[in-house]
């Protein structure tokens, strides 16, 4: 009986102590979640993604040459938006933030033009990624995305998640936005790309850092002309494009 009250004893410390570590957490993780709500009235001041960049350069020893500018979503062309739609999440204006069939459209885009499949990640899911979290695939850091995605599908309407995205996400080395992008690329502001211009943009977003307008890769190339074409036969709501 003593022996089998101590082991009792010590389970009921052991669990007593993985709830003070696990509490603790929560209102660690609470204390430093983001506040996805501000996201809907104003822009964020930076993101996860501009900072590491940052970080990244100043390592390197070199100064951060970053070009980002915030514009409202009717400042940014319908054929970008169309673009990136096609290329990143063609059922966007479908899901609540989680697509599971965007892995199965993804592998047979893959195997019809012979290339690796793109990512599956929802573009609201991409937006949390980009905002507030690592390119980590760790499962912590996953479950981290999955709560924000809820979150901001949740509070802010699909206009607004797009218009976010196009103003955050990476276009090239230290290039975010599409006005940066778009004034960097082609000398223009954003509501003035052309179709052929819009998916060069689209097209550099699986690997912005190798493949955007200022390269001449061949496989880079023909993703924008297939990009270009896919978007000739998409059917996407043009008023919530606007």
């Amino acid at each position: 009986m003593t022996a089998r009250r101590a082991r009792r004893d010590w389970l009921r410390r052991l669990l007593g102590l993985l709830a003070i570590v696990l509490i603790a957490w929560l209102a660690w993780e609470a204390a430093k979640w983001p506040n996805v709500r501000a996201l809907a009235t104003r822009p964020p001041a930076t993101t996860a993604f501009i900072e590491r960049y940052k970080a990244r350069e100043r390592a390197a020893g070199r100064t951060p040459h970053l070009e980002w500018r915030w514009v409202p979503s009717g400042a940014i062309s319908v054929h970008l938006k169309r673009a990136v739609l096609v290329a990143e999440d063609i059922g966007f204006f479908r899901h609540h933030g989680f697509a599971p069939q965007n892995m199965r459209e993804a592998m047979t885009e893959a195997l019809e033009e012979r290339k690796l499949p793109r990512g599956a990640s929802t573009i609201t899911q991409q937006l949390a990624k980009n905002l507030w979290l690592s390119p980590s695939r760790s499962p912590l850091r996953k479950a981290r995305e999955a709560v924000l995605t809820w979150q901001l599908e949740r509070t802010l309407s699909k206009r607004r998640i797009l218009e976010c995205y196009l103003n955050v996400v990476e276009f090239g080395p230290g290039v975010y936005g599409a006005e940066a992008a778009s004034r960097r690329y082609f000398g223009k502001p954003a509501a003035e790309l052309n179709e052929d211009e819009a998916a060069r943009l689209a097209a550099g977003l699986p690997r912005p850092r190798a493949w955007h307008p200022g390269v001449s890769s061949p496989a880079y190339r023909r993703y924008a002309e297939s990009i270009r074409h896919r978007t000739d036969r998409a059917e996407l709501p043009a008023r919530l494009l606007q």
